[in-house]
């Protein structure tokens, strides 16, 4: 394992991403700069057809903090961040979205929020502070359905577990393997995890912006059965496993 630092990797998964993924990566490039933050950005190209490789690849000579990785797995949301937890360098790292809807400025407090010793920061955007924009009515109720489902059955107060932008440190992430989802349904897994295995979380108020270009690769039909075995895979490592997999 590397030793633990202070760098802040960031692993962004990208599928057809031309539209958005130069953009997304100056943005938080420049945010992290002006605060003099050590990082790296680590995009995942995940088997894209449109020109996401050639960007990253002419981005990689201008930004010495970017580079990237082709997934060398099958396509898949939750296989290329799993590609990006396998090779990144940081002490800290944070899943970011490809597509800008997610604030540099949220991942500079959440920085700033795991330096007091945090194992996780999780966003909420659903809690005094935060704040959604553009979010499709359809999917905003299904969101509000299954996180208020969450929060019952694990009896906890979080209120947005299915938000992939979190930060983990190195050694969380590691506490947090073996991983079982190939999917979206990862952004749930690593969160139930880290709450049911022990680790300390912050939770913080952020704002999420609907993309503006490209198309979403969220395939809600495709989804929920995904969800609901990794709900309850977690479920029963809560009832179940005891201290096998708590925080030691």
């Amino acid at each position: 394992m590397l030793k633990q630092t202070k760098k802040l990797s960031l692993i962004i998964p990208a599928y057809n991403e031309s539209d958005n993924i130069e953009k997304t990566i100056r943005a938080f490039h420049t945010e992290l700069k002006i605060k003099n933050i050590d990082h790296e950005i680590l995009v995942v190209n995940d088997h894209s057809a449109d020109q996401t490789e050639k960007i990253l690849k002419e981005l990689s000579l201008e930004i010495i903090e970017l580079r990237y990785l082709n997934n060398p797995l099958a396509n898949g949301f939750g296989l290329a961040i799993r590609s990006g937890l396998d090779n990144f360098s940081g002490g800290y790292v944070a899943i970011v979205m490809a597509d800008l809807s997610d604030r540099p400025e949220d991942l500079v407090k959440y920085y700033q929020k795991i330096e007091e010793g945090y194992d996780c920061v999780f966003g909420s955007r659903f809690i005094p502070g935060g704040k959604t924009i553009a979010y499709p009515k359809f999917k905003y109720y299904l969101n509000r359905l299954t996180n208020n489902t969450i929060k019952l059955l694990f009896g906890i107060k979080y209120t947005d577990t299915t938000n992939a932008f979190k930060l983990y440190r190195r050694e969380t992430i590691e506490g947090l393997r073996p991983f079982l989802s190939n999917h979206f349904n990862l952004t749930v897994e690593l969160p139930l995890k880290a709450i049911v295995r022990g680790y300390s979380y912050a939770i913080i108020p952020i704002t999420w912006s609907n993309r503006k270009g490209g198309e979403s690769k969220l395939k809600i039909k495709e989804m929920g059965s995904r969800y609901f075995f990794i709900i309850l895979y977690c479920l029963l490592e809560k009832w179940l496993s005891g201290e096998d997999y708590k925080k030691q």
